[in-house]
């Protein structure tokens, strides 16, 4: 995993793992969730090596999950009320859907999982909000989904 990190300059997430922005559109949209400008689009690569997660959390607009390379990856996606799970990579679906608002999280199956990630209206960190930070929907999930409650 230190290799792929090293050669795709990636530093961490702060919901888990490692990544780097690799575009942000120069194109710009109004975000009417957001009440404000946006790149039209950006993309990040995406690590996570075993025992890493990606915490729950929620960004406004959708995004798109793409597998690239290494074990397959467990992504949640929870409404608020219920959680499903699907499953990326080899053998599976090479890409992920979560729409914007509803909370994700991740794990891989294995030694690591490269993704990538596309966010549109493009992501801004000021758009991003952990689960663990929305005590009424952290219990909820307790309660519901109770086998997730690790990716708190």
């Amino acid at each position: 995993m230190r290799e792929v990190i090293e050669r795709y300059a990636l530093r961490p997430h702060p919901e888990g793992g490692h990544f780097r922005r690799v575009y942000r559109s120069a194109q710009t949209v109004r975000s009417p969730v957001a009440a404000g400008e946006r790149p039209a689009l950006t993309h990040i690569y995406y690590l996570l090596g075993r025992g890493e997660i990606s915490r729950f959390h929620r960004v406004r607009h959708d995004e798109i999950w793409n597998f690239y390379e290494g074990a397959p990856l467990r992504l949640v996606i929870y409404d608020g009320a219920a959680a499903a799970e699907q499953l990326l990579g080899p053998d599976a679906s090479y890409a992920g859907f979560v729409a914007g608002g509803l909370f994700q999280a991740a794990e891989s199956t294995g030694d690591y999982s490269l993704m990538g990630c596309s966010v549109a209206p493009g992501f801004e960190f000021t758009d991003f909000a952990f689960l663990r930070d929305s005590p009424e929907a952290a219990r909820r999930l307790e309660t519901s989904a109770r086998r997730y409650a690790r990716f708190l």
